[in-house]
This record gives structure tokens, sequence and C-alpha cells, in this order.
């Protein structure tokens, strides 16, 4: 539900992943421009409940209202899914009032996509992770390089849990696909590590490099 940044990415994306996506917006547009990548793309108001149901949204077990420049559209749409019973409502939400209103009229999961993705974006300027996911209760999956003084050397010897607090889960050897890690795995130089630990123990892993 909404067509804007957010929901026109997540749309192709699920897309692509094979799933059988349908795409609402009010908007003629929005509707005409994302037609040719989506396969059902429909012009409707989502905050109407008989539209939602002439449309087949509660056969979908799971549906997201990405709607972002309206509150009042993004909280209307949740309570017509609410009321169809549709098992599972995402919602986008704005701010922390914003969720707080969605929760109440039904939503079972809130997500802040531009705070999360704000956040992710922030450690990684400022540390020397490849990549980040912080799972909350300060724990975090990072993927890094592997640091020069462990290359050629097995984890086994290098025992990053005792050393770094960090647990080594996989490794991209150059050349080779991601796999998962074990004592015996030796490091090579220009590989790349999928480590996780606490946010300032992954950090601290990272600058190791």
């Amino acid at each position: 539900m909404g067509l804007g940044r957010f929901g026109c990415h997540l749309a192709t994306s699920l897309t692509q992943l094979d799933h059988d996506v349908l795409a609402i917006d009010r908007g003629a547009g929005q509707v005409q421009r994302w037609s040719q990548y989506l396969d059902r793309v429909v012009q409707a108001d989502a905050t109407e409940e008989g539209a939602l149901r002439q449309l087949g949204v509660t056969g979908f077990r799971r549906v997201v209202v990405a709607i972002g420049a309206s509150v009042e559209a993004s909280v209307l749409t949740v309570l017509a899914l609410t009321e169809l019973g549709v098992p599972q409502i995402w919602a986008r939400a704005t701010s922390d009032k914003h969720a707080k209103i969605l929760a109440s009229v039904g939503a079972h999961h809130v997500i802040f996509p531009e705070a999360e993705t704000g956040e992710r974006v922030a450690h990684l300027i400022v540390s020397k992770m490849l990549d980040f996911i912080e799972f909350g209760d300060d724990f975090a999956i990072a993927k890094v390089r592997v640091p020069d003084t462990l290359v050629g050397r097995p984890l086994r010897e290098l025992a990053p849990a005792d050393r770094y607090g960090v647990m080594v889960v996989g490794a991209k050897l150059p050349g080779e696909r991601f796999r998962y890690a074990d004592p015996a795995t030796v490091l090579t130089a220009g590989s790349v590590l999928v480590v996780e630990g606490s946010i300032a123990q992954v950090q601290r892993f990272a600058s190791l490099t």
C-alpha cells in the first residue's frame, strides 16, 4: 500500500524474490510508472475497506502499509486491514507517536526504514565495517575485511572469541563463496569475514584491518 520511495523498492524486491505482489496506490502517475515493473499494480484508495475487499486483499497473508506522506491515510489503511482480518500487517512509521497509533489500531509490525537505514549507515561511515546489522540488546553481525595480523593462521590458534570478543561465523576466501567458519579455517589475505558480537567489539575487530 503506497508506491513512494520505500514502497516501490520493497515491491520490486519482493517480486524479484518470486513472491506474488499486489501494489496499490491512489496516484495514477505512480501506478502507470510501476506497472511496467510489477505484475499487479492498481489505482485505489487503500483507506476504503470495500475497495480492498474487492481487490482481494483478504487473500494475502501479509500486507505492508508503506504510506509515509499522510499519517491519516496510513492509520486509516491499517484500520481497514484490521477490520478485514489480515493476519500480518506491517506498517511504516515516521515518528514515535505515529508508531503508537499504528500499533493501537492493529499493526502487528511497525518499522522505521529511514531511521534504521540512517543508523546503519552511520556505523559504516565511522568504522571499517563493510556491512552491519544490529539486532538490539547490543548485539550485531558485521562483514569485515580480515586483519593483516590474522592472515595465514587458523581460527583455532587465533581464538577471536577470547582475544577480541567476537565469533567468526563465516569466511569468504578470494575467488570462493561464503562458507561457515570452523576452528580449522585458515584466513588468507583479501578474505572477508562475517563476525558477531557486541557493537563495540565488532567495531574494534574491524579497526584491526
